[in-house]
């Protein structure tokens, strides 16, 4: 069991990526999104060559004619309105950074734990196509401790009479984010354990 679950980064190690690794992990939610997430995964070296490791302040510069060029290339999933999101997600990256004078892998670290529903919001709000289950998703990918609402996690908290159903409500995403603070709290644990943890309670991996 512990070496199956999963393993947050610290702050720290947060702080230490660069900004284009949060770019980059971005646009990898947005294209796994709907999709295998293994086909993506395949062509992500072409991904990074591509798109020159996502820098953010070069991308945050694409246009529509780049978009196009990059409809041509047969190495990337080709999705235009995926793709549009890549300098959308840029600014949003350097918008933060001016904003809080800092890093944005700090603005990243630095959230709290105990209102990541807070994060997914804001991810949702200002980002472009991270809203739903992909902010929690990008999270995930760069290491930020944070549960996931899968189909699992849910019918466990429904069964411990958190919520009845998906939560997508502002209530009763905080009703769950009160459950995890209080097990983080009691157990020591990070969210990502607890989340592993609720969904091998329902569907167990071996």
């Amino acid at each position: 069991m512990e070496a199956f679950l999963p393993q947050a980064l610290a702050a720290d190690e947060l702080k230490r990526k660069g900004d284009d690794r949060y770019l980059s992990a971005m646009t990898r939610r947005v294209f796994q999104a709907g999709v295998q997430h293994s086909v993506v995964d395949a062509k992500w070296p072409d991904f990074e060559q591509a798109f020159s490791g996502f820098m953010p302040e070069a991308m945050a510069l694409l246009d529509e004619a780049d978009i196009e060029g990059h409809m041509q290339n047969q190495r990337i999933v080709r999705d235009r309105a995926k793709l549009r999101s890549i300098p959308r997600n840029a600014r949003f990256i350097l918008d933060v950074r001016q904003e809080r004078g800092g890093s944005f892998a700090a603005f990243i670290a630095d959230w709290p734990a105990a209102d990541i529903i807070g994060l997914w919001r804001l991810l949702a709000k200002r980002g472009a196509r991270l809203g739903g289950r992909s902010a929690a998703g990008f999270l995930r990918l760069v290491g930020k401790d944070t549960f996931l609402l899968t189909s699992d996690v849910v019918a466990r908290l429904a069964a411990a009479g958190v919520v009845a159903r998906e939560p997508t409500s502002q209530r009763d995403l905080q009703a769950v984010q009160d459950a995890f603070n209080a097990l983080r709290q009691s157990s020591g644990r990070p969210l990502c354990q607890l989340s592993a943890m609720f969904a091998l309670s329902i569907h167990p991996a071996w």
